[in-house]
């Protein structure tokens, strides 16, 4: 198959913006519980629609007392929390564009977004943010003005707007229309300077009304219960972003978590108790290797592996039988699936909330194994693809027919293309406005409404979508042979040991990887197996850990061909970073940074 085009279920609204929503709730029920929000003692409590307008308003009003004006763009750099929601739905309300920044990015970052969105405000959340501000801020001449978090600035700005009328605020939002822009995001720039996505109203209104219309049963952990789930995937990202509008428009109740490592988020997730969330791999990963770690300390390794293969077993045969080409499980693997059920995955479960029955999944792609375990487990996992261009998700594995190893089917309102040489082209009303300021970039992007993804894929029978790799990162080895990289990199770094994993070979004769090791489980590995401790520059150096590695790219090996596979590999002693320029803030790999600083370890894969 070629193309496969899903009917629409939604559209865009033909008038108004994204924060009309937050008004028409407050009016239609405003003791609905619209958010939970951490106080300063660390205990949730809740904020209803009406509470929420009301914060919403005044900040608005603030903004205009302090300049801000419909079409204006301001910056937010601050990690996931309540007032970065605050922030985009005031700004919203008066008709600005809101400029999203990591807080992780650089000072010379920073400056080209700032520069190149022409931004005349920004919004940080602490000291050392405005510190990086501080650093460029004279070559930015519009921006003229600059609001701190963790000084008072949301009490500052309500003080600042108290006298303004309510009716001002209104005649800018009713300004609004769906075509006007709603923010500017910019690419993470794996490939060179960060371009910024226009994207309208309209945009987010279609994808989240389409997602909440197609996927509304996957919010809820049983029939009538209220929907919540825990926002910890960054704001700053276009998936974190078309979540918060989503829970808006789908009034399901959400909270804010800025800390993606299990110390804070564990605890988070088990006083929040959400329904169902949505993560990047990395996240399913982490709860699945701790499982295993568990395990392992407590001396019930071999059943948990055990316990990890009927789980596999079991939604493997589930999903058969979905597709009619399987009896379904047997009475024999149902029994242990239900002995397990007890013992092992509602501890899993319990990890995660102990409500949790879906998850969506997107930013990259997921291994069909490590989806299989969660549905064995209890946790359905639909993974969806999806680019900033494309505001988040293009394609998702329907709840009631998911193909494990896929990143599903087209959301309704969406047909996905697939070109002569491979590449995915997506068309729908999800697609973006274009580039600010360069229209070169656009004209190779989007060609009469379609977008032309530069991802590489294929479609099955069934429409159902297989991302194959990225077109700007196939290799061509010295023999003239193409390799996709993406494939042998997940492999890899499916084995607990390893955290990163580069394969390199570009006009090279053979195929080879730079591999980085994850620091958490190499500890527990050292201390499981009687080991001392050991530096970085001993760890790469030990015959027992390069085994193991061995195993993964043998393991990973298996799915090319021999041309293809990974002839040698290195061990580094230290991850690659998004501190050092060789990650960007959504964690993927930016190749030529790393060639270029590791060059003296990849020349050491060539010689003979």
């Amino acid at each position: 198959m070629r193309e496969f085009t899903n009917p629409p279920l939604a559209s865009a609204p033909p008038v108004g913006g994204l924060a009309d929503v937050v008004f028409d709730h407050a009016l239609e029920d405003p003791l609905h519980i619209a958010l939970g929000r951490k106080d300063e003692q660390g205990q949730w409590r809740d904020v209803t629609s009406a509470e929420f307008r009301d914060e919403v308003l005044a900040l608005a009003k603030g903004l205009l007392a302090q300049g801000i004006r419909f079409g204006d763009r301001v910056a937010i750099m601050c990690r996931t929390r309540y007032e970065w929601t605050l922030f985009d739905f005031a700004l919203w309300t008066i008709g600005a564009q809101v400029v999203p920044i990591y807080p992780t990015s650089s000072a010379e970052q920073v400056f080209w977004m700032l520069y190149d969105a022409e931004v005349s405000a920004v919004m940080v959340e602490h000291e050392d943010h405005a510190m990086t501000i501080a650093t460029v801020v004279d070559r930015l001449p519009q921006l003229h003005q600059l609001w701190q978090l963790d000084v008072g600035a949301v009490q500052e700005l309500y003080e600042a707007g108290a006298h303004i009328d309510d009716e001002v605020v209104h005649r800018h939002r009713r300004a609004v229309t769906p075509e006007s822009t709603a923010t500017i995001i910019y690419t993470s720039g794996t490939t060179g300077r960060p371009k910024g996505c226009v994207i309208s109203h309209a945009n987010f209104m279609f994808e989240a009304d389409t997602v909440i219309q197609r996927w509304e049963p996957v919010f809820h952990s049983k029939r009538g219960d209220e929907a919540a789930t825990l926002l910890f995937l960054p704001l700053a990202h276009v998936f974190g972003r078309m979540v918060q509008v989503a829970a808006f428009r789908g009034k399901v109740k959400f909270g804010h978590q800025p800390q993606l490592n299990a110390a804070a988020l564990l605890p988070d997730l088990a006083a929040f108790q959400p329904t169902f969330f949505l993560a990047v791999p990395y996240i399913f990963e982490k709860v699945f290797n701790a499982a295993r770690r568990k395990a392992e300390k407590d001396g019930k390794s071999g059943p948990f592996e055990k316990a990890v293969e009927v789980a596999v077993r079991y939604a493997d045969a589930v999903e058969s039988k979905a597709w009619g080409i399987g009896p379904g499980p047997s009475a024999s693997l149902r029994m242990q699936h239900q002995f397990f059920d007890k013992v092992v995955y509602s501890k899993v479960r319990a990890a995660m909330g102990g409500r949790v029955k879906h998850a969506m999944s997107g930013g990259s792609a997921m291994d069909r194994r490590l989806g299989l375990f969660f549905a064995g487990a209890g946790v359905s996992i639909y993974e969806g693809y999806g680019l900033t261009e494309s505001t988040a998700a293009a394609t998702a594995n329907p709840p009631e027919r998911t193909r494990f190893g896929t990143v599903g089917q087209a959301i309704p309102g969406t047909t996905v293309h697939i070109a002569d040489d491979g590449e995915i082209w997506l068309h729908g009303e999800n697609v973006f406005q274009g580039y600010l300021n360069n229209q070169k970039a656009t004209d190779a992007t989007l060609h009469d409404g379609w977008l032309a993804t530069g991802d590489l894929g294929s479609l099955d029978e069934d429409g159902y979508l297989t991302i194959t790799g990225r077109k700007k990162e196939i290799l061509v080895t010295s023999g003239g042979k193409s390799v996709s990289p993406g494939i042998l990199e997940e492999r890899v770094r499916d084995h607990p040991l390893v955290a990163q994993c580069i394969v390199v070979g570009n006009d090279r004769p053979y195929i080879a990887a730079l591999v980085t090791l994850d620091s958490e489980a190499v500890e527990h590995w050292l201390q499981m197996r009687g080991k001392p401790q050991l530096s970085a520059a001993q760890l790469v150096r030990d015959p027992d850990l390069e085994t193991e590695v061995r195993r993964a790219v043998v393991a990973a090996n298996t799915l090319v061909s021999q041309a293809e596979s990974i002839r040698t590999f290195r061990i580094l002693a230290h991850q690659f970073t998004e501190e050092h320029g060789l990650l960007t803030p959504s964690l993927k790999l930016k190749r030529k940074a790393i060639e270029k600083a590791y060059s003296t370890e990849v020349e050491a894969l060539y010689r003979a």
